[in-house]
């Protein structure tokens, strides 16, 4: 396994386990610096969203990054307030100017919401015409999937939620591994709470790894794609250098036990029944 190594989700894409994340990048020359970066270093796999406001600086990144475009996995992500058929094929053609591409390698629901099933009908339209390589959602819980296949013509290829050491949220991973949908790691160093955990750090000495790298290792280890941010370019280097060691079964074990069901981010379930954005 190494920095290309990709899973293949169930329409035969290819995805790289690890991702580059731009969440909270938002200053225009620290996006454009960080994904130049974490291009340079050998990520070949960029998630973004429409929310996130920094489309612009991703897409700039990429061109002046020297890569080609078809060796880069892009994801984005509709927006709430876009949710809906018409909205979202608006919302998709939005995207992709301010990416500067004729197609992205994925586009998720952002939340769950009341109108998935509309939206989920234009992301179908998007796959068909291939516009889109795959298609998914982000932060859906068991029962948003269970409602979402009622009436699916395509399944889901991927989801992509929080997760981490005291969210590991096995229902839902099983759930995704029946079903054949990728289940995606946001937040996987819980915004810096990882630090924290006395188990961590132990095992950090014991592997001659940062707490990042077990962190992130422990996430390929349970098959889940993981995309860590970071501005730094020694962090991105460093979160890219998890493929020459494997923890063992038995600190696999111990880790299973940090689950908590602590979350940093926001509950679904405030999303879809609360309207919370």
């Amino acid at each position: 396994m190494n920095i290309n190594s990709a899973t293949t989700l169930h329409n035969g894409v290819k995805m790289p386990w690890l991702g580059f994340g731009t969440f909270k990048i938002t200053e225009e020359g620290q996006v454009e610096n960080s994904v130049l970066e974490a291009l340079k270093v050998g990520y070949r796999h960029i998630d973004t969203a429409a929310v996130y406001g920094n489309e612009e600086s991703v897409g700039r990144a990429m061109k002046n990054s020297g890569v080609k475009r078809e060796e880069i996995f892009l994801t984005s992500k509709v927006w709430n307030s876009d949710q809906g058929y018409d909205s979202t094929l608006r919302a998709f053609e939005a995207s992709l100017k301010r990416l500067d591409t004729d197609y992205l390698d994925l586009y998720l629901i952002h939340w769950p919401k009341p109108l998935n099933k509309e939206t989920w009908r234009a992301l179908e339209k998007l796959y068909k015409e291939k516009r889109v390589r795959a298609i998914g959602v982000s932060n859906f819980k068991v029962y948003h999937l269970e409602e979402l296949m009622e009436s699916c013509e395509i399944v889901p290829m991927v989801n992509q939620v929080e997760y981490h050491p005291r969210l590991q949220q096995t229902d839902l991973l099983e759930f995704c591994k029946k079903h054949n949908i990728q289940l995606e790691a946001w937040g996987p160093l819980m915004q810096g709470k990882i630090f924290d955990i006395p188990l961590m750090k132990e095992l950090s000495e014991k592997y001659n790894k940062t707490i990042s790298q077990i962190a992130l290792r422990w996430d390929l280890q349970t098959g889940v794609v993981t995309i860590p941010k970071s501005v730094t370019p020694e962090r991105i280097k460093e979160n890219a250098d998890i493929f020459d060691f494997e923890i063992s079964k038995e600190d696999m074990e111990r880790i299973a036990e940090l689950n908590t069901g602590e979350r940093v981010g926001t509950d679904p379930d405030d999303v879809y029944l609360h309207n919370k954005f």
